[in-house]
């Protein structure tokens, strides 16, 4: 028998018990309090925090349960059923019927909350990316989607995500053949300070590999590369140890492996976790919110993933998880940010979703596989043909968001065009794509321009304001049918989407310029990587103006009245493999100040001092650039006018 644990709440029953299909059993609720000590936000009023996990179960023979690699190994209970747990999170307004009656439902990244600090521009705290337990007004930043009165939630997906300081995951069954365990090869890549600094500067951490031991005995093996293209090396087996089941320690005792030196462990370990649950708890989680409504509190439903968990919401859609067990739609919008066109490697047998390919790292791990486009067409190079979206009524309204850095690093493209890069493909009317012009990956407020491991300064662009106009867009276009804009990405009809040797970069003393991308290979399995001999992907890349900025795409005020030049791509640095795009940065080169300085130094860009004669005449550059885009409704009024005065006080 169902049941529902809840304190009483303003929420109305958006967390009780909804109808049999929806497969969630109990929701067990930890804590219900007030958040920002109660402050209001707009007309919506005061929100609360609710804290606590969702139990739910799954059956294996159900249509809606069968494709999810190795359910029906998994262990089952009494009523034949499949069961899992996982973490749940809810910012809701106090009082329901001042909200607006949207769920935002953030899928996780790695267990953290992007949502408050990558779009509504809040600073987490010191050494951290993400702020995964908001308690104050601050941790909302500019509080839009409070303000907006939307119900915030997220809940787990990925078993090893890590829970301290407020991170989510997801507790899963193992799957099992007759009652024995399942026993397997599986390849781990180590590399060493590329992502983050080094936990421990003799050991190489395993990233995202399974939690248990390595069998005993088994004939694992580590073997080394300098570079990607390079051939692989065995390290010698009294050269290392297994410190734990999670490290790799070098010998002698004191060995540091070399930055940004690629490892690969491959061993037999057992016990695989059945991992593609995790699409199916969002699913049920949200279809459970949905519909446990007495008031119809919840009447639409936008999903938000940025990175890993846009190619976490891509392959959802994709796998037909966006159809509930009742064949109801799950996210009535979907917005990706930094996607490019890959999934995740999520639904199969020892899987690892941490993983996510470049030019360096992690490149032979299942990520990109046609069908890369929501529109549908032939595939030249499997003959498969397909597309993201189901082309049925269980496809969300979809806004995919882009930056340069996704283009040379996560075949972006190929969105937008066939898979050989011939021609641009026209998009179904449900669907948009947009190109933050000149952004990286990581762009996002607060960042300061410290190199880290790359050779240039890194890029200081937020695609901040741009996310937080398409997804109101988007939210527009759900509740109201009111479309968004016009696509806005590069294309290859009119030039602006190019190879990567006709880039158009200019000329900036001492600075290379990437004369490759990231290629989207092909391969058998990621524990045979041998790339696939024959027809290839061709992603290609934007064109750049004089300035070296993106000629296409959303051109927010940084870029159409700039100060420095800003990329989607850089290289590592020295002691790090040279010449190398350096993982998903981007980089940031002032503008010369003078007329001088620029003929001295040889630089074609025009200095400050020649387009800004004085600050007024920048900030009408910036404020006309915040008009343009207010108007076609890729930039917000309030955003708007925080740059406009931002730039009244700091001059050129």
């Amino acid at each position: 028998m169902r049941t529902t644990r809840v304190l009483a709440g303003a929420l109305g029953c958006a967390l009780l018990g909804g109808p049999a299909e929806a497969r969630i059993t109990a929701i067990e609720v930890a804590s219900v309090e007030p958040f920002a000590d109660g402050a209001a936000w707009g007309e919506a009023g005061a929100y609360e925090r609710v804290t606590g996990t969702a139990r739910g179960e799954l059956d294996p023979a159900d249509p809606a349960n069968a494709g999810i690699a190795d359910i029906a190994l998994a262990p089952r209970n009494a009523r034949g059923m499949v069961e899992y747990r996982t973490d749940l999170f809810l910012l809701r307004p106090k009082d329901p019927a001042r909200g607006s009656g949207t769920l935002l439902f953030e899928v996780p990244n790695r267990g953290r909350k992007f949502l408050f600090n990558w779009i509504m521009d809040a600073r987490p705290a010191a050494g951290l990316t993400a702020i995964n337990d908001p308690r104050s007004a601050a941790d909302a930043g500019t509080g839009l989607f409070l303000r907006r009165g939307d119900i915030l939630a997220w809940a787990g997906w990925e078993a090893n995500a890590l829970r301290q300081q407020g991170g989510m995951a997801i507790d899963l069954p193992v799957a099992t053949r007759n009652g024995k365990p399942i026993t397997e090869w599986v390849r781990d890549e180590l590399v060493s300070a590329t992502r983050g600094p080094p936990e421990a500067p003799f050991y190489l951490a395993f990233e995202a590999l399974q939690d248990p031991v390595p069998e005993p005995g088994d004939a694992a093996s580590l073997t080394v590369k300098r570079r990607e293209a390079d051939a692989a090396r065995p390290v010698p087996a009294q050269a290392w140890r297994l410190a734990n089941p999670r490290q790799v320690e070098l010998l002698p005792k004191g060995t540091k492996p070399g930055p940004g030196t690629i490892y690969q462990f491959t061993y037999r370990t057992s016990g695989p976790k059945v991992q593609g649950i995790g699409f199916a708890a969002v699913r049920d989680v949200v279809a459970h919110l949905r519909t446990g409504t007495d008031g119809g509190t919840i009447r639409h439903t936008v999903g938000l993933g940025i990175s890993q968990s846009g190619r976490y919401l891509r392959d959802f859609i994709h796998q037909g998880f966006n159809r509930d067990e009742t064949g109801r739609r799950v996210f009535d919008g979907v917005l990706t940010h930094i996607a490019g066109a890959g999934g995740i490697f999520l639904n199969a047998r020892f899987a690892q979703p941490s993983r996510t390919n470049t030019q360096h790292e992690d490149h032979l791990y299942p990520e990109n596989a046609f069908p890369f486009s929501a529109a549908a067409m032939q595939d030249p190079v499997t003959g498969q043909r397909g597309a993201l979206l189901q082309g049925d009524a269980s496809d969300p309204l979809l806004i995919e968001v882009n930056t340069g850095t996704e283009y040379w690093q996560k075949g972006a493209s190929l969105t937008t065009t066939d898979p050989l890069g011939r021609a641009d493909v026209a998009l179904p009317d449900k669907a948009r794509a947009y190109l933050v012009s000149s952004g990286f990956h990581n762009g996002r407020a607060h960042l300061t321009n410290a190199r880290g491991a790359c050779t240039n300064p890194r890029s200081t662009l937020s695609s901040g304001p741009a996310l937080r106009a398409l997804l109101v867009a988007l939210e527009e276009w759900v509740a109201a049918g009111r479309a968004p804009p016009e696509s806005r990405v590069p294309r290859v009809s009119d030039g602006t989407l190019v190879e990567p040797g006709e880039l158009g970069f200019p000329y900036i003393p001492g600075v290379p310029v990437p004369s490759a991308g990231n290629a989207v290979a092909r391969f058998p399995t990621y524990l045979d990587p041998r790339p696939e001999a024959g027809p290839q992907y061709r992603p290609l890349v934007p064109r750049v103006d004089a300035d070296g900025h993106e000629v296409a795409g959303i051109r927010l005020p940084a870029v159409a009245a700039p100060r420095a030049t800003h990329t989607g791509w850089n290289f590592y640095a020295d002691p790090y493999p040279t010449g190398v795009l350096c993982d998903r940065d981007g980089s940031e080169f002032a503008l010369p100040r003078t007329r001088a300085e620029r003929e001295a130094s040889g630089d074609p860009r025009a200095s400050l001092e020649e387009r800004y004669p004085d600050k007024a005449t920048y900030a009408a550059a910036v404020a006309k650039a915040a008009d343009a885009l207010v108007a076609e409704r890729l930039l917000l009024r309030e955003d708007a006018d925080r740059m406009a005065a931002a730039a009244q006080g700091e001059g050129p």
